[in-house]
């Protein structure tokens, strides 16, 4: 039984980059992103409106009762990079279902997530406290809590972008593995039968490994987008 899982291939080289299928990928995602509010969002009507209109304006609603209701009223503006952030990470996860490689299975795609928090967390608390007072909060309660402090800060975003890369990237390992191993598991069994046609299907990968994709793919995709964006507004807004 011959099982390979490695990283994201090298599609093609731009001169000194290197164009993997997490940036393929996450170009078609954003493309689909973008196609799909133009469609949503033609031919809106204050009267009478459209079934997508309707599906339009659930969308927006949800994204914004989200923010309101973990961030608070005043960080409403939060609300459009926040559903834009659930929209890429559960598209990006989904997208295994198409036979793509999921982008968030990518630690590049994660990490680049939590850095934009992490800028939003340090430039929130610059608005807020003023230049001074965002240096003077590395120091509290006492001095010698600066290097901890920083430490911290910087931990925040690592932590996020291990644990969603984690989950998704374990789903892709544990199902090849016992996508091989139910196949190396159907050969044997069906090898007693003298037939060489009927040897020759993967019966046992039937079944199970949809039940999984369903689990790594649909359920943890989800729960993994929704568990960053709680994460992002918590940080953001629980700057004093």
């Amino acid at each position: 039984m011959n099982i390979s899982v490695s990283g994201p291939k090298i599609l093609f080289e731009w001169g000194s980059f290197h164009i993997t299928e997490t940036v393929v990928n996450g170009w078609i995602i954003m493309a689909v992103i973008v196609l799909l509010c133009i469609w949503l969002t033609h031919g809106l009507k204050l009267r009478n409106p459209s079934k997508k209109q309707i599906v339009a304006e659930k969308l927006v609603m949800m994204a914004t009762n989200m923010v309101r209701d973990t961030m608070g009223e005043k960080y409403i503006g939060f609300a459009p990079y926040i559903g834009t952030l659930f929209a890429f990470s559960v598209l990006g996860s989904l997208s295994s279902l198409l036979g793509m490689r999921p982008m968030t299975g990518d630690l590049n795609t994660t990490l680049g997530w939590a850095l934009v928090t992490f800028v939003l967390v340090q430039g929130n608390n610059i608005r807020i406290n003023g230049l001074g007072g965002w240096l003077k909060s590395f120091v509290q309660p006492v001095a010698v809590m600066l290097p901890m402090n920083i430490i911290g800060e910087i931990a925040n975003p690592i932590s996020m972008a291990f644990r969603h890369f984690g989950n998704i990237a374990s789903g892709i390992v544990i199902s090849t593995l016992i996508y091989s191993a139910l196949g190396a598991l159907s050969s044997t069994i069906l090898s007693f039968i003298p037939v060489e046609f009927i040897n020759s299907i993967p019966i046992l990968q039937v079944g199970l490994p949809a039940m999984l994709s369903i689990y790594f793919d649909l359920f943890t995709g989800f729960l993994q987008a929704y568990i960053f964006c709680m994460l992002t507004m918590s940080f953001v807004s629980g700057v004093e």
